[in-house]
């Protein structure tokens, strides 16, 4: 096998092509993928922040349920000493025992009424948290489900593709070693710069086949030669007259290779 830097221009445009035709095979793949990896993804997150939420909620409704508890609590023991004092004002001796009794008997009242507000606030706050809790718990049923249907697709796609795209990728790491880094390193730029990944593209129709910008016929002349590698003036793909039985280049319709 010739050396790299060995390579005819018409050699190197049909490895890029080639390379070219190899990388447009795994896009296709993952095009086969779809949204699926990213809607997975998303659906993970969306999963696990319900899930923080729902645990946030269950946390307040355990404290609200807490809070009434101890406020009927502190109602009972108020309760206690109200009649412990209304039986010790019965004995009182002078006015300002009487006063004193008389004041504490005020205060357990007031926080009776306290306790009794901050019952209701509790409750409240219980009910709410419960009916957005049990709301959550749906959306998040709901997403599970839908996270569950979504993996199998995918893990079906995965399981349908893998065996193809591991050879694929064995022979894009033969053919990317025939390839001078400059060169390489130029296409991967190009093809990293659109979202279609072209970046060897014939000439269709008397237009780039990436961006359909017009060629002009000495320049489609020159190309055909294959004694220099040409780019788009418009868009800077590597424009290659290749022979797509030799390379496995796929022909491009304009369908195709729309960005």
């Amino acid at each position: 096998m010739a050396k790299v830097k060995d390579l005819t221009v018409s050699d190197k445009l049909n490895t890029l092509a080639q390379l070219q035709s190899l990388h447009s095979k795994i896009d296709r793949i993952q095009v086969m993928k779809g949204e699926l990896p990213i809607e997975v993804s998303d659906l993970e997150d969306d999963i696990a922040g319900l899930e923080i939420r729902v645990s946030k909620m269950l946390k307040d409704i355990e404290n609200a349920k807490e809070e009434i508890t101890d406020r009927r609590n502190s109602i009972k023991d108020a309760n206690a000493l109200i009649l412990k004092y209304d039986k010790q004002l019965q004995n009182v001796k002078n006015n300002r025992e009487f006063d004193a009794l008389t004041k504490e008997i005020e205060i357990q009242k007031l926080d009776i009424q306290l306790s009794e507000k901050k019952i209701k606030e509790a409750t409240f706050s219980t009910e709410s948290a419960e009916a957005a809790s049990n709301d959550t718990r749906t959306k998040l049923e709901a997403k599970k489900k839908n996270l569950e249907a979504k993996k199998g697709e995918l893990d079906k796609i995965i399981a349908d593709t893998e065996k193809e795209e591991e050879k694929i990728s064995a022979k894009i790491e033969d053919v990317e070693a025939k390839i001078e880094e400059r060169l390489l390193t130029a296409y991967k730029r190009i093809r990293k710069s659109y979202s279609n990944g072209l970046a060897v593209v014939s000439v269709i129709r008397d237009s780039c086949g990436g961006c359909f910008g017009r060629i002009p016929p000495q320049t489609q002349s020159e190309i055909r030669t294959k004694k220099r590698i040409h780019t788009c003036e418009h868009c800077g793909r590597i424009l290659a007259d290749v022979d797509e039985s030799s390379t496995g280049m796929v022909s491009l319709e304009y369908n195709d290779v729309v960005e």
